[in-house]
């Protein structure tokens, strides 16, 4: 797990809007603690309690919660972690499960802000993750992310070298309220 903070999250976050931030699979916390260091109240959530353990910290909630589980409970948790339009921002890094995408872009506040990154197909040639159901099509997110109602303000996909060699997606993403005007865009 690299602990290096991702250089497209920490593009965008400067410009995320005040408020409650989820960071979700947020695996040790490395984008957690970036956005609390920026003055966001983050909500960390994964389903490895040993990861959570690096996540707390000063203004960081853990949560553990397994999002793909089909159990008694899991429904209803997701319901509960994905209320409509409570984030203020979402970043979500190196995780894909197609079936929670509709209620996570749900939960972007108006004025939110959606950052996201992760692999997309052709990383098979590149290792793990190497199932297609981790893997985005060509444009996948791009799709996903305009039909949940977002303006999209920068979307590249294509290969990377750093952190490693892979074949990624990454999105940001406002909703219909955010004010352009607090895109900085020379951080």
């Amino acid at each position: 797990m690299s602990s290096i903070v991702s250089p497209w999250v920490a593009r965008w976050a400067p410009s995320a809007p005040s408020g409650k931030v989820l960071d979700l699979a947020c695996g040790m916390g490395r984008h957690a603690h970036l956005m609390a260091a920026l003055g966001h109240p983050v909500l960390a959530v994964d389903r490895d309690a040993s990861a959570l353990i690096h996540a707390a910290g000063d203004a960081i909630v853990t949560l553990q919660v397994d999002l793909e589980a089909d159990d008694d409970g899991a429904p209803a948790q997701r319901a509960l972690l994905l209320k409509p339009q409570q984030f203020a921002a979402i970043v979500v890094t190196n995780y894909l499960h197609r079936p929670l995408m509709g209620a996570l872009l749900a939960s972007l506040a108006a004025d939110g802000m959606l950052i996201y990154e992760t692999f997309a197909a052709g990383n098979e040639a590149y290792g793990k993750p190497s199932n297609p159901a981790f893997l985005l099509q060509p444009d996948e997110l791009l799709g996903m992310v305009q039909a949940g109602g977002l303006r999209v303000l920068a979307f590249e996909q294509g290969a990377v070298n750093t952190p490693k060699p892979a074949v990624i997606q990454r999105i940001c993403a406002i909703g219909p309220a955010f004010v352009l005007a607090n895109v900085k865009l020379d951080v």
